[in-house]
């Protein structure tokens, strides 16, 4: 409740903010269509069905307005309210916000007002969105209506993935099992390079073939799902992932990290990096930082947030590594040109996440050569040991000529790089106290 002294409303424990579970529902600011109080924050969480999303819609909207928010205002979130990852958007003045559809089955809303100007507050409506609406987060799941039980006839759906502005959209189905024709006229799932059937038709999907996964060109994503009067089917699960949350590297070498970091990742996404390379190379990974929320204290294993490693480009691949906690992990190397690097987190306990640097390593084959070495002998003292490493002209160790090679993890070698123009090929001169006595012919990597 809220009294007024004289020029002022003052709150007088006011009780706000609570669960809303039902399908549907309409919730205000305190004292609605009055003043709302000073002093205050309520938050409200929206829980629906899981596999449903949170439709959320403003009927009347006016607080105290700021260019920054930074007084009176109120917080949208995807998911809980703990991660500014989450965040949806933040609102004050007289503007209604649009529409939001949650990307899961929890939405959480936060309304504060400081302790000065107090306007009538807002009024809003949920409702559990059966299918379709606007998906806006870093990453989210798409599943058609009530899977994984059938799907119902007649339905049709249309979900906009929207990314922010110069990123794109990464589809990637995880279950996939519909009515089966020819042409895919029945039941089907057809996405569209952009936000309205009016763009570019990707293709139509059926049957039970699990569709490939789709990348957009520009930074929405249009989903269709429609069933016909008979004949269904358990539907399809699908992740979306978009912006910092899905990147693919082809360069020979760089660097990237988990979304925010080193501040703390978004809660309750999914995020892939895909690494590659040309045919003939394999990737080595380099964990620069690792610190993701612990392990389960129960089962000893990384069932909350952690990053796992495929050797392949996508989850079928091989397992390399999953991880999470705190670690100092050694360096890992694939056994093909494509890496695949994916971070799970869940609804609780953010942390500093990931950074990796990684290169682009060739077969390389060591020859032992004393004749070689004596020739480049009067520019260098003391030689103990001394091999000639040929490899393709086209690889890029990524070593400068005369480049000391004594840093961390490497041999106390010095390095000598020159090129062999009638060979074709680029020889790479390790001279210096070298231990251990490699054999005369010796296949390996850098």
């Amino acid at each position: 409740s809220w009294v007024e002294h004289g020029c002022c409303l003052r709150a007088n424990s006011v009780k706000c903010g609570g669960v809303l579970a039902a399908p549907y529902g309409n919730f205000s600011s305190p004292n609605f269509p009055g003043l709302y109080p000073y002093d205050t924050e309520c938050t409200w969480l929206i829980v629906v069905t899981e596999g449903s999303s949170a439709l959320l819609t403003f009927d009347h909207f006016d607080l105290e307005y700021h260019d920054n928010c930074e007084y009176d205002y109120l917080k949208i979130y995807n998911g809980f309210s703990e991660d500014e990852g989450n965040l949806l958007g933040k609102f004050c003045g007289k503007s209604s916000p649009p529409q939001f559809t949650s990307s899961w089955h929890v939405m959480s809303i936060i309304f504060h007002s400081d302790k000065h100007v107090a306007s009538q507050g807002f009024s809003a409506a949920y409702r559990k969105d059966v299918c379709g609406g606007v998906l806006t987060g870093l990453s989210g799941m798409i599943t058609s209506p009530d899977y994984p039980e059938n799907y119902p006839n007649n339905a049709e759906c249309r979900w906009i993935i929207r990314a922010v502005p110069n990123s794109i959209i990464k589809l990637v189905f995880a279950d996939f099992q519909m009515e089966n024709n020819e042409g895919c006229n029945f039941d089907y799932v057809a996405v569209y390079d952009g936000p309205t059937m009016g763009d570019m038709h990707l293709s139509h999907y059926c049957g039970n073939m699990k569709p490939p996964d789709i990348v957009s060109s520009t930074h929405e994503l249009l989903l269709v799902f429609k069933s016909d009067f008979n004949i269904g089917g358990r539907g399809f699960k699908a992740y979306f992932f978009s912006g910092k949350c899905q990147e693919v590297y082809t360069a020979i070498k760089g660097n990237f990290s988990s979304p925010q970091y080193p501040n703390f990742y978004p809660n309750n996404i999914k995020c892939h990096w895909t690494i590659q390379l040309p045919p003939g190379y394999r990737i080595k990974v380099f964990f620069l930082d690792l610190a993701l929320e612990g392990r389960n204290s129960l089962t000893d294993g990384c069932d909350y947030d952690h990053l796992a490693v495929f050797d392949g480009g996508t989850e079928k691949a091989s397992l390399l590594g999953k991880w999470c906690g705190r670690e100092m992990l050694s360096p890992i190397t694939s056994t093909r040109n494509k890496l695949l690097l994916v971070l799970h987190t869940d609804r609780n306990t953010a942390n500093r996440g990931f950074s990796v640097a990684y290169i682009g390593v060739h077969d390389i084959f060591l020859y032992r050569d004393f004749t070689h070495a004596a020739r480049s002998a009067k520019t260098l003292s003391k030689i103990s040991r001394s091999w000639v490493i040929y490899y393709p002209n086209h690889l890029d160790l990524g070593w400068k000529s005369s480049e000391t090679l004594n840093k961390q993890n490497t041999r106390p070698c010095f390095c000598l790089v020159t090129q062999s123009v009638e060979c074709h090929r680029a020889a790479v001169w390790l001279i210096g106290s070298c231990t251990g006595d490699w054999p005369n012919h010796h296949r390996g990597t850098k």
